[in-house]
């Protein structure tokens, strides 16, 4: 029923959102403020909660490109869109929606585009590549698919691998089973409860919460180097995904101005930096993402035994 719901839950939170979008900021007005303020959620190495991260030096960045001082807002899963828009989006299945302060004018998080969330916001142009990946443990008996070269029949081929093994997820976020056809085919789906950080999704699997997790490839790049030997990537669940900076839809100057600047960092070399910085892996599993931005010096390309199904 919940996910029946959702897409009408979103339409009226639009209906009902027009009088307070049409008052939000915009770039005129983050000027004469004096303060550009960046909804972030402690996640992977984009907010990191130590006062930097990609996200965070890209936006401390970007205020200074517009000429205002940078304010960070600290958020949560549950409560960024509102926070954006004035309009608190339902996380439970619930059709209360309610009216709450706008905090932010801007969300870089690690935010993976979703068809759902674009009814809520507008994108900028992409900031990162990403994929949603099966993790399990290195002790799981479970092994890596053999990659085909063909992304849809390594998606079919990992799905086939959860088999009876149980599987955290995470609804309401891009680890959600819904987006990736999971749901009623007869799998032990757990959802993670504890918490919406997927941060902590690998720690769950290590305490043996579930023997399998969805993770998506920036954070699932930085468990790897963290409990290196302890995890291993089955294959792909998802085809390839993007994540970008999110903005409300009556903020298409803001928006603007921040895909010139984003351009500008990219063409510089300034982006290249950043993500050698806090991903240092992604310019080598991503080429041709990173291929503008980092023409050279991006690494060598996987080895063979590496992670190349992607």
């Amino acid at each position: 029923m919940r996910k029946r719901l959702f897409p009408t839950i979103l339409t009226g939170i639009l209906w009902l959102g027009a009088a307070n979008l049409a008052s939000a900021t915009d770039l005129d007005t983050i000027k004469e403020r004096g303060v550009l303020r960046h909804l972030g959620i402690p996640y992977a190495n984009f907010v990191t909660g130590s006062g930097d991260g990609l996200d965070v030096e890209v936006t401390q960045r970007f205020a200074k490109y517009l000429g205002v001082r940078y304010e960070y807002v600290e958020s949560s899963w549950e409560r960024v869109f509102g926070d954006l828009t004035g309009k608190q989006v339902p996380q439970n299945g619930s059709t209360a929606v309610r009216d709450v302060p706008i905090r932010g004018d801007l969300i870089a998080s690690g935010l993976t585009v979703l068809p759902w969330r674009e009814k809520l916001l507008d994108y900028s142009d992409p900031t990162f590549p990403s994929a949603v990946w099966l993790i399990a443990r290195a002790d799981s008996k479970t092994a890596p698919i053999a990659g085909s070269g063909n992304r849809q029949r390594d998606i079919a081929a990992t799905k086939t691998k959860i088999g009876r093994s149980s599987l955290l997820v995470k609804e309401a976020t891009c680890l959600d089973p819904a987006l990736y056809d999971l749901n009623g085919k007869g799998l032990d789906i757990r959802n993670y409860a504890r918490s919406t950080n997927p941060n902590e999704m690998v720690p769950a699997i290590l305490n043996h919460l579930a023997e399998m997790t969805l993770l998506d490839v920036p954070d699932a790049l930085m468990a790897l180097e963290k409990w290196p030997g302890q995890i291993k990537v089955i294959g792909p669940i998802s085809d390839v995904q993007i994540m970008a900076a999110g903005f409300r839809k009556s903020s298409p100057d803001l928006r603007q101005a921040f895909n010139a600047f984003l351009e500008s960092i990219k063409r510089d070399g300034t982006y290249a930096s950043l993500t050698r910085k806090y991903y240092p892996t992604a310019l080598r599993y991503f080429p041709e993402f990173f291929a503008a931005a980092a023409p050279r010096d991006a690494g060598p390309r996987p080895k063979a035994g590496e992670i190349a199904f992607k």
